[in-house]
């Protein structure tokens, strides 16, 4: 399966958007916001930023993998 490497990632507390390339064999645990500069972490149940904050899940989810769980 080809999983989609792009996603938008859009800030919780400003809403901007930005379309990322996501790791493909790693996690992103953190991501700055390029507008208000807020740290980003993942939230309790996700596996990394991308799963919390995106239109698309990481590729490890996306091919149904155990990701890397905290």
């Amino acid at each position: 399966m080809n999983s989609i490497v792009e996603s938008t990632i859009t800030g919780p507390d400003c809403g901007h958007q930005k379309q990322e390339i996501m790791l493909g064999n790693a996690c992103q645990y953190f991501y700055e916001c390029e507008q208000c500069k807020t740290t980003l972490k993942s939230k309790a149940h996700d596996c990394c930023v991308f799963c919390s904050y995106r239109d698309v899940p990481c590729p490890s989810i996306q091919e149904k993998n155990n990701c890397c769980k905290k």
